[in-house]
């Protein structure tokens, strides 16, 4: 695959994959064992932000780390999944200066005393390349370190974070039914076990009113200080600026430069959550962490590359892996705003796994999308047949075709635009490992 990395880091993590599940068995038993035998590094880390949430948990992390990064802090990152390479799990924070993704020989060894360490007892990989982050962390001083539930949040690996700074948890919807419960308010219990007794607790913008609840009765049961948006801090559009206001006051602020008028309520989640996590930040530090925030694979559009120039002559291309429900609604929601402004034809290119909703995802994007064309997913064993992924399609009410590459889609989408005067909009989604593939294949890797 272009732009994969053939690393020592990498081949250590795969000899991993050979021995120890791939998938999630929630509970910390596990990787409370594990990181007592490296001497519980994630008992020595700098402060925490730790967020949980469905969707804008990615967003919300990018957002602190570029505030504080503006404010000239060291900030190290941990987020999951990967989209193409190892690495960028593991982001270390620099005095002064943005973070960089771990060097290879620091992951490959880090990887390798985590893995003799375990001894080969029972674990699973996610638990192993957890610990490894604690222990990156524990080692690389920083001012902050933000950390990002995997699945979940109660017995999420991660969880063994007992003092975070502040907890955060972003919108709340369903997904992972199988593992979290078939209801938002079980759902929302679950993530709430990142709450810890008496720590800052920012809650971000919800849908669901039950969701909301149970966070907030978790927060209160716990004597969390707690802040919730609409109610202790709010952001709204006001003549092309961003304007954010909680009980410290106004910031006039530059527009998010991530697109989508629901990043607004995850930067005024991210600015809410340096605060309650003790930093002083700068309004001129909020104005240049919106400005420059970067977060690859949501939103993003394609500027150049291989695949770009498979697809019909000025065609925009935007990668989104966006995965369930919630995640349709807002990214067709930003779709439609972009038509508002430049009308193109929308095309989609969707890949998915087997333990998403389809259906739920492709609904808000009816009387939006011209054609839907349904692909295979490399980057995992558990992606669904293209076949009965636009049979789904098409039970939300929109016209699909199954294809057998990414490739196949955009030659495709040319041959029916030929004619057309406007070029399309593309939109490739439905799945991180969707999105990784193509940013590999488009020689375009997140820095």
């Amino acid at each position: 695959m272009t732009g994969v990395v053939a690393s020592e880091a990498a081949a250590e993590i795969e000899k991993l994959l050979g021995l120890h599940p791939k998938g999630f068995d929630l509970s910390l038993d596990r990787i409370t064992r594990l990181l007592a035998a490296l001497g519980d590094p994630h008992l020595k880390l700098p402060p925490v932000i730790h967020v949980a949430g469905t969707n804008g948990k990615g967003s919300v992390t990018a957002f602190c780390r570029s505030i504080l990064e503006a404010e000239g802090l060291s900030v190290h990152v941990h987020t999951s999944p990967h989209l193409v390479n190892w690495h960028e799990r593991y982001r270390l924070g620099v005095k002064g200066g943005r973070g960089r993704f771990v060097e290879d020989a620091v992951l490959a060894d880090a990887v390798r005393r985590v893995a003799e360490a375990n001894g080969g007892e029972k674990i699973t990989v996610f638990e192993i390349l957890t610990a490894v982050t604690f222990l990156l962390f524990s080692e690389h001083p920083a001012d902050v370190a933000i950390i990002e539930v995997g699945l979940g949040g109660r017995f999420d690996a991660t969880n063994v974070i007992q003092h975070p700074a502040v907890s955060v948890i972003m919108p709340i919807s369903l997904d992972h039914q199988a593992y979290l419960g078939d209801r938002v308010e079980l759902i929302a219990a679950e993530k709430a076990g990142i709450m810890k007794r008496g720590a800052p607790v920012v809650i971000g913008f919800q849908t669901e009113e039950a969701a909301r609840d149970v966070l907030i009765e978790t927060a209160e049961r716990l004597d969390c200080p707690h802040a919730v948006y609409g109610q202790d801090f709010m952001a709204h559009e006001e003549y092309g600026r961003l304007v954010y206001q909680d009980e410290f006051g106004l910031a006039d602020l530059p527009l998010p430069r991530l697109p989508g008028r629901h990043q607004y309520a995850n930067a005024a989640a991210a600015i809410r959550a340096v605060k309650a996590a003790g930093f002083s930040v700068s309004e001129h530090a909020m104005e240049i962490g919106l400005a420059r925030v970067e977060w690859p694979g949501r939103l993003q559009r394609l500027p150049d590359g291989a695949l770009l120039r498979l697809a019909p002559r000025g065609s925009e291309i935007w990668v989104d892996g966006g995965h369930n429900p919630g995640a349709g609604q807002v990214i067709s929601e930003t779709m439609a705003n972009f038509e508002e402004r430049e009308a193109r034809p929308l095309f989609l290119v969707t890949g998915m796994i087997n333990t998403k909703d389809p259906v739920g995802y492709f609904e808000p994007f009816g009387g939006l999308a011209e054609r839907v064309f349904t692909v295979p997913i490399r980057g995992s064993d558990a992606g669904l047949d293209p076949v009965s992924l636009a049979d789904d399609a098409a039970r939300a009410g929109l016209d699909a075709e199954p294809l057998s590459t990414v490739a196949d889609a955009l030659s495709e989408i040319g041959r029916i635009t030929a004619e057309d005067s406007v070029p399309p909009r593309i939109l490739i989604g439905g799945s991180l490992y969707l999105v990784g593939d193509v940013l590999a294949d488009n020689g375009t890797p997140p820095a």
